[in-house]
């Protein structure tokens, strides 16, 4: 594994190799050693106006050598038949019980839609009510004014009829007169 990296002053270079020779470690296990600073070789690269490169080489971890891994799943309790029971049935109780609630939320929401639906057909029927009041009483009031309007009409035309009669009467009582003479 080959990591270059570039340093400005030396020190941050010394704390940095460190660091990365620190976690390389920590991570590296051969058997149960660690990597040593033997497996690890630095290199420094030409000088930059920006500061200096190095080059860190790891060297590669023997063949031969495997980490320890267990061979065998850790050994579980062993359960008996009585707690195998006792989980079920602590499991059908719960099953149980979210059904019920279930149930219980699915009750309460069909309720709560009665009410809603209760509530808009009274105001539906309110509605209904008061536009047939409305109604009845622009029909009731337009009923009477043309009543009114109808009797303003006739007594204006018994007036008028009234005058027409005098006029002829006179006219009448003018011809007759001038009949006479």
């Amino acid at each position: 594994m080959i990591k270059s990296m570039l340093v400005t002053k030396p020190l941050h270079f010394l704390i940095l190799l460190y660091v990365f020779i620190w976690q390389v470690c920590d991570t590296v296990e051969v058997g149960s050693a660690m990597a040593s600073s033997g497996d690890i070789q630095v290199k420094e690269l030409d000088k930059r106006a920006s500061g200096q490169a190095f080059e860190v080489i790891l060297s590669p971890t023997a063949p031969d050598a495997k980490g320890e891994f267990p061979l065998s799943t850790p050994k579980k309790k062993e359960v008996s038949l009585d707690e195998i029971q006792k989980k079920l049935e602590a499991a059908e109780e719960r099953r149980k019980n979210h059904e019920a609630e279930v149930l219980k939320h699915l009750a309460e929401k069909r309720e709560h839609e009665k009410e809603v639906l209760q509530k808009a057909m009274e105001e539906n029927n309110n509605f209904s009510k008061m536009a047939e009041e409305k109604l009845n009483q622009k029909m009731e009031a337009n009923k009477e004014n043309r009543t009114a309007r109808m009797a303003a009409l006739n007594e204006k035309f018994k007036e008028k009829d009234k005058k027409l009669e005098e006029v002829r009467k006179n006219k009448e009582t003018k011809d007759g007169a001038e009949g006479e003479n």
